[in-house]
């Protein structure tokens, strides 16, 4: 049995202002990582769980990146909306 989700099966919700990069999560929802890119203050929201960065005000695009891609590889939360 297969756990790969059809991303095409949900609808892509609408890019907020300053989105720097959206990952789809692995139950088909979406992260993004919105701010001004490098500088701090950037934060990332997940669509699916509704989880967030904890400390945007300190979050620098290089290093939140990461977190943000972490999270979408195991988030399995699917988009209720």
């Amino acid at each position: 049995m297969s756990t790969t989700v059809r991303v095409s099966a949900f609808t892509e919700p609408e890019r907020p202002k300053n989105l720097q990069i959206r990952f789809v999560t692995i139950g088909g929802s979406f992260v993004d990582v919105t701010g001004l890119g490098e500088h701090p203050k950037n934060r990332w929201k997940c669509h699916g769980c509704k989880a967030t960065s904890q400390f945007p005000e300190e979050d620098y695009l290089f290093s939140i990146r990461e977190n943000a891609n972490d999270h979408a590889a195991a988030c399995r939360a699917i988009p209720l909306t």
